[in-house]
């Protein structure tokens, strides 16, 4: 596929980083040389300098041959913008623009996204996909995922295990004998650097991070089976006044569980700025590796810290302080290339994948597949789609193990007239039935051949 990817910031390169995975031509358009410097040194792009909203830049681009365009700049005009030529004038067939002011967004306008009027065919608001992510996570303590399936009737459940999980070194097939109220599905296990699959006769182990599928109304029981309940997060401080520290402020101002909110922003303006736009967040203005501004934050009374600054290596050391100052739950929003040798000095600490949030949503445009939600987990080494059978998929009347799905992929639950099924490879799919599937990243366009 060919892709031309506008805007070479912190979102473009987390776009970027996942395309390459894939085998893609793409093109990255920036106005700053030094952004399209960092992503050509580190990946196997042809990058154009100039403005991406300016036609003779796009045509340089190749845009004539493009099956994707991704408006993913700073700026929510130059988007509309290099939408609307890359349809008027290019005719790509599939453009994705990042908005992230209110103003657009507000349902009230989206009517102008179409091809009478703006053509966009998917809008991305990434701040606002990181913050939810956030949200969710302060939701279920003990947690480090929560994404909503079955039209949220049910989650993808991240968890950490510890040494003092009771439910180590038992087959998996056990479980349920244990806990009588373990009514789980399990997707997969990232145990060091390998993601697999787990067998009926596996076992967990200390440090192995579990994604697996609970019931909304299971979700605190299976934390606790699981030995990772923490207090609820009721002081949060945040480190970085952005968009994302924004959205997260208004949204803990009008949460009744929110005792307390406050943001830590070393730019007097950002600071200033924020100040005006929130009523009741506390915003301190000074560095967040201060001592002292670490105490007038409060940090030894707080039950979760949330930093979100662009600088990755800020964001986990803001963590790591957080952590030793007492703080049970800890989070950092960080671009997975920038933390690959740190992982295994995080700890407990919480790391929300940008590449992932952003990627998740726009899998369905860059799949062959009809995808009805789809996730990437563990860092991009996976992706779990969720998919509604009709009555001319060609997998309909067929058992699973007939479908001649990869190793490294799996059904691993079907919602059929309202139940969850936990399938094996003699389930025979039916019309209208919500699959659940996970693959590796190594076998996608496999998976692609046959859901199609």
């Amino acid at each position: 596929m060919k892709i031309i990817v506008c805007g070479g910031g912190s979102v473009g390169k987390s776009i970027v980083s996942y395309l390459v995975k894939g085998n893609n031509d793409i093109t990255v358009i920036d106005n700053n040389q030094r952004n399209l410097d960092d992503i050509s040194q580190e990946y196997d792009v042809l990058p154009i300098l100039g403005e991406a909203s300016h036609p003779d830049i796009l045509e340089k681009a190749d845009a004539e041959h493009t099956d994707l365009i991704l408006a993913v700049t700073d700026c929510d005009e130059v988007n509309m913008v290099i939408c609307q030529i890359a349809q008027s004038i290019y005719e790509i067939p599939h453009k994705i623009a990042r908005i992230d002011s209110e103003e657009f967004l507000d349902p009230l306008w989206g009517f102008l996204y179409n091809e009478k009027h703006i053509p966009i065919d998917l809008i991305i608001s990434p701040n606002i996909e990181i913050a939810n992510a956030v949200i969710s996570i302060l939701k279920y303590p003990g947690c480090s995922g929560a994404l909503p399936v079955f039209n949220g009737k049910s989650c993808i459940l991240s968890l950490k295990l510890h040494e003092n999980c009771p439910l180590l070194n038992i087959p998996l097939m056990q479980l349920a004998r244990i806990d009588n109220d373990l009514d789980i599905s399990f997707v997969n296990v990232s145990r060091g650097t390998e993601c697999f699959i787990p067998e009926v006769y596996d076992t967990l182990e200390k440090g192995d991070e579990i994604n697996i599928l609970v019931k909304k109304e299971d979700i605190e029981n299976v934390i606790r089976s699981f030995k990772l309940e923490k207090p609820a997060n009721e002081r949060v401080v945040i480190f970085g006044g952005n968009h994302i520290s924004l959205f997260l402020g208004q949204k803990f101002e009008n949460d009744d569980s929110i005792v307390s909110c406050k943001i830590v922003e070393e730019n007097i303006d950002a600071a200033r700025k924020l100040a005006l736009e929130l009523h009741h967040a506390v915003v301190i203005q000074g560095p967040m590796m201060s001592d002292i501004i670490l105490k007038e934050a409060g940090i030894s009374h707080t039950d979760a810290s949330i930093a979100v600054t662009s600088n990755d290596k800020d964001n986990l050391l803001a963590s790591m302080l957080a952590s030793q100052s007492g703080v049970s739950s800890t989070v950092a929003v960080v671009n997975t290339p920038s933390y690959n040798n740190l992982i295994a000095n995080i700890g407990d600490n919480i790391l929300i994948d940008r590449s992932s949030v952003i990627i998740s949503k726009i899998l369905k445009e860059i799949r062959k597949t009809k995808i009805h939600k789809a996730y990437s987990l563990n860092r991009g080494q996976g992706e779990m789609w969720e998919i509604v059978l009709d009555e001319e998929n060609p997998a309909v009347g067929k058992k699973i193990g007939e479908l001649g799905l990869p190793k490294l992929s799996r059904v691993f639950a079907i919602e059929r007239q309202e139940k969850i099924i936990y399938p094996d490879p003699t389930t025979t799919l039916e019309n209208g039935d919500r699959l659940l599937l996970y693959m590796d990243s190594g076998v996608i366009k496999q998976v692609e051949k046959i859901i199609k």
